[in-house]
């Protein structure tokens, strides 16, 4: 299978960060797209992503040999429904949704199981939209792909060897598996995430203390819940009986915590922090996973005068864009940490360069 045109239907965070490292690694390929916000697709014609953009679903999609439908999944079903009558009959058709089971489902009923492959990078960020998508946002990151029992294998084989062009690492899973491993390794985390800021919230004292003092690890494992709401909502739904059977093994395990903290069973307590620990030790760290990874670094400054104006110099004069700044206040030493977040991780890892030339002690948060 030759790829020579692609589609694109929806260009937010996912489905732009796929054309743009399409447009990087295959430039030669002619990519169209359509998006219900004009503006994110005028900003992909401008920057050079698109070769052409559609205003509606219909026949300027007929020419494409893969399609990636970049819309929640209850969109993407109806967008299939409108393409199945458009499209050549080799032409693949993906949904690159973190949720697979209810789109399989939905490609058996539409008679489509002999072009359809479902796609999921596994990488993201608490931003969203075009404006927030980058060329290399899924370097390194895994490419889950859950074909149906009826997929061509030279399908297969050309969506992997796409995956692979643009630094991706496709792995070949079944979709109800897919829906099992990413309810426990993203959507618990976000469940718990929310949960547990909202947690905070209701027990925080009238002058908002817990807010004020909130730093280090408490928003370290609290970042993710500041992505989108109506996103999480709509994975809730759709991936709702593998989010409940993990979930409910959690709440098994917080009871257990919770009874060894009442009981004072410290051994227990120490042997599931050790077992956690060794673990999280054994996660690979050179790739990128289901959640957004920081894309924070920390600087330790002495406590002098224009320390701050310093680093902030140095990362000008290098034009790198600093997009928020945190004095981290919570440390036990006389010195501080400057915790400087950047636009993505390649900025990161070029900030932390940048300083380490100078002789400051930069580090991310693992």
């Amino acid at each position: 299978m030759k790829i020579k045109t692609v589609g694109f239907i929806g260009l937010g965070l996912i489905g732009g960060s796929l054309a743009k490292s399409i447009r990087r690694a295959q430039p030669d390929m002619t990519l169209i797209g359509y998006n219900r916000s004009r503006a994110s697709l005028v900003a992909a014609l401008e920057d050079g992503t698109l070769n052409q953009a559609l205003d509606a679903i219909g026949d300027g999609f007929a020419g494409c040999d893969v399609i990636f439908l970049c819309a929640p999944v209850e969109v993407n079903i109806q967008c299939m429904k409108q393409l199945k009558d458009i499209v050549r009959p080799d032409c693949l058709l993906t949904a690159v949704g973190s949720v697979k089971s209810p789109i399989h489902r939905a490609v058996r009923e539409l008679g489509l199981s002999c072009q359809f492959i479902g796609g999921h990078p596994m990488a993201g960020s608490e931003r969203v939209g075009y404006a927030n998508a980058s060329d290399h946002l899924l370097e390194n990151a895994y490419f889950i792909l859950t074909p149906t029992e009826d997929s061509p294998e030279d399908m297969l084989n050309s969506y992997r060897e796409l995956a692979e062009s643009i630094g991706t690492l496709p792995v070949v899973m079944d979709p109800e598996e897919h829906d099992r491993v990413t309810a426990a390794i993203s959507h618990l985390p976000h469940v718990i995430a929310y949960a547990l800021v909202n947690c905070v919230r209701r027990a925080d004292t009238k002058d908002g203390m817990m807010r004020k003092l909130a730093a280090g690890g408490f928003k370290d494992i609290t970042r993710i819940a500041s992505s989108s709401p109506d996103m999480w909502e709509q994975i809730c739904r759709e991936n709702r009986g593998a989010i409940l059977d993990i979930l409910r093994s959690y709440e098994d395990a917080l009871k257990k915590m919770e009874q060894a903290i009442a009981g004072g069973d410290g051994a227990y307590l120490h042997r599931e922090f050790e077992e956690a620990r060794r673990y999280r030790g054994d996660m690979p760290q050179s790739y990128r996973g289901s959640l957004p990874r920081s894309c924070d670094i920390n600087v330790d400054l002495y406590d002098e005068p224009g320390a701050i104006s310093v680093v902030l110099a140095i990362l000008g004069g290098s034009r790198i864009n600093v997009q928020n700044l945190e004095i981290m206040n919570n440390r036990e030493s006389q010195d501080g940490v400057l915790r400087i977040s950047l636009r993505d991780e390649e900025t990161a890892e070029q900030a932390m360069k940048v300083l380490q030339r100078r002789s400051y002690h930069v580090y991310r948060q693992e």
